[in-house]
């Protein structure tokens, strides 16, 4: 159904490839990008560059620490400890994670141990998630088994650092 093309593949013999190893190489233009035709497109004003791919999500290992805040616009999974404010688009706190400090993120998963604010649009903390400190939250998910010390409040924007509605606000100090 699929087959997959010969043409750059190096565990081809060049001489079994024929007509297609004997075409000239493209050559950059300025102004145009490579299209999957082979044939140069032009870029310019009113057109659109090739879609890039979404990079991985950056990871912080168990054994870094960092004293000072991140800032990102991507996705970061963090494993080890942070002494600092953290504000990523989707932000991953893993078991062995630490962090001191203010998180802002559009979606937050905590699986380790967060001491301050935590905002986001989406917040879920797993059964192995220990927070001490507000969640301002548009939606949110507990696991049984979390720890969970502060209050929660929800808010149609939640990254912004504005008072809570406080009839929105709710007192938690549960472990589940």
């Amino acid at each position: 159904m699929f087959s997959k093309s010969k043409i750059k593949d190096p565990s081809i013999n060049p001489e079994a490839q024929g007509a297609a190893s004997a075409a000239p190489a493209s050559r950059a233009v300025p102004g145009t990008a490579p299209s999957l035709s082979g044939k140069p497109t032009t870029v310019g004003p009113g057109t659109q560059p090739p879609h890039k791919p979404k990079p991985p999500a950056s990871v912080l290992s168990a054994d870094i620490t960092v004293k000072g805040n991140l800032r990102t616009t991507g996705d970061v999974q963090i494993e080890g400890t942070i002494e600092g404010d953290v504000r990523a688009h989707m932000l991953t706190i893993g078991e062995s994670a630490r962090i001191k400090g203010e998180i802002v993120a559009d979606d937050v998963v905590v699986n380790g141990q967060v001491h301050g604010t935590v905002r986001g649009i989406k917040v879920r903390l797993t059964s192995t998630a220990s927070v001490s400190g507000d969640i301002v939250h548009k939606t949110i998910a507990i696991e049984s088994g979390a720890h969970f010390e502060g209050s929660a409040s929800r808010r149609d924007d939640p990254l912004s650092s504005g008072e809570p509605n406080p009839v929105a606000k709710h007192a938690v100090g549960v472990q589940t």
